[in-house]
């Protein structure tokens, strides 16, 4: 077999819908979680510790026929920075976009202080990032700082 022809896909192409590139092998299945993904009927591709030029090691999950609101986007990139969504249309690449860490998230992660009224109250968690290039997140309630590393879901 030639070289040129032992770098092929390792996932296959889908008509329609989202792949989301560039994450962190350890966050793969935490997006699966988040997008809800396992309760869906249309084809998936899942893959895991792929070799990557730019991170050495990532993730990527094709989703056919799904795309995903601006609400969902931000959310993914709490668990996630700096991962890629392409929108796929007839096979091709019909927009590819970073997607940047919101502001502010509210009702996905969890306060990792014990003492934080959201872990002894009904209601809902709001962190402000205050370290987009980190992933650093400020509880609102109690003023915690969260590193990337420690994001824990709801």
């Amino acid at each position: 077999m030639e070289k040129a022809k032992k770098s092929e896909q390792l996932v296959a192409a889908i008509e329609n819908g989202t792949v989301i590139d560039h994450i962190p092998s350890d966050k793969v299945f935490d997006v699966v979680n988040l997008l809800g993904l396992t309760s869906i009927t249309t084809p998936i591709t899942i893959g895991a510790n792929l070799s990557s030029h730019k991170m050495g090691s990532k993730g990527i999950i094709k989703i056919a026929d799904r795309y995903f609101s601006e609400d969902e986007c931000s959310k993914l990139s709490v668990i996630a920075p700096n991962i890629v969504l392409n929108i796929i249309r007839n096979y091709e690449v019909a927009e590819k976009k970073a997607i940047p860490m919101p502001d502010e998230v509210r009702g996905i992660v969890k306060c990792c202080n014990p003492m934080c009224i959201t872990n002894h109250e009904p209601m809902q968690t709001v962190f402000r990032v205050v370290d987009k290039t980190n992933g650093t997140l400020r509880c609102r309630y109690c003023g915690k700082d969260i590193p990337k590393d420690d994001v824990k879901l709801l």
